[in-house]
């Protein structure tokens, strides 16, 4: 029997028990696929990330990511976590499918910084149907999950989305449905069926999309964001250049062993 150390951290949340929450898995290398993938679906979370140390000058460590049911191109909230459990100092850097990816303590928050994404206008009628929404422009981000921006009038237009899951489950698309906030500068809410995730309590992929989307549309190029699940998140936005910088809280909630 071997054991691997087990950290669940809740990543963008104001207290433990919100935010969203994932499993970090520290290792020395890399296990094979099928028992990682395993491992996340034993898990249950939204994300599992899997470290290993790197030779890389560029980076401290390698990052992969599993939900439930697959090995995912990018996930910031369990990127902010695993900063969380392996930082000693003031940033660890992350070696990732998404390019590099650098978690660093700023006053009392942690900030992941990622690049941010290039949205494309398109027409998705189907995706916006599953959603019980009318048809409207969507603003896709290719490479963020299939993110998909839909903006609505306000927040509780937000909070009152209803998915049809089933039907969003064959749509290979990450819905991100936005407004202008009511306590915080913007609200979402984030879907993701055809990753097993109905939906997904704060998604750092979906806000480096927002960033760019929002920037443009307040103007400035720092906001704040709440993110709608039950669960509830919140992030300190801040678009530099390419890039997209998503600060929050995390709070580790399980320490513990993973036996196999």
């Amino acid at each position: 029997m071997s054991t691997l150390p087990f950290f669940q951290v809740d990543a963008f949340a104001e207290t433990p028990l919100t935010g969203n929450p994932a499993a970090v898995l520290p290792l020395d290398k890399w296990l094979d696929d099928a028992v990682m993938q395993a491992i996340a679906a034993e898990n249950n979370l939204s994300e599992t990330a899997f470290t290993v140390p790197t030779d890389s000058h560029d980076a401290d460590f390698d990052l992969r990511w599993f939900t439930p049911t697959h090995e995912v191109e990018m996930c910031g909230h369990a990127t902010l976590a695993s900063g969380h459990i392996l930082m000693t100092g003031a940033s660890v850097r992350f070696s990732t499918k998404s390019g590099l990816m650098i978690v660093t303590r700023r006053d009392d928050l942690l900030e992941l910084d990622m690049r941010a994404a290039k949205l494309t206008k398109v027409e998705e009628p189907e995706l916006c149907a599953a959603l019980g929404l009318p048809n409207s422009p969507v603003w896709l981000a290719d490479g963020y999950n299939d993110a998909a921006i839909m903006e609505v009038a306000d927040e509780a237009a937000v909070r009152a989305v209803a998915p049809d899951f089933a039907a969003l489950k064959q749509i290979h698309r990450m819905p991100v449905v936005t407004a202008r906030g009511d306590r915080h500068d913007v609200a979402s809410r984030v879907f993701v069926p055809y990753l097993g995730i109905d939906e997904d309590p704060v998604t750092g992929s979906a806000h480096a999309a927002l960033v760019p989307y929002w920037a443009d549309r307040l103007g400035r190029k720092e906001f704040t964001a709440l993110q709608a699940s039950a669960r509830s998140g919140v992030l300190h936005c801040r678009q530099e250049g390419d890039r997209a910088v998503l600060g929050g809280h995390c709070h580790t909630v399980i320490v513990g062993q993973f036996q196999l």
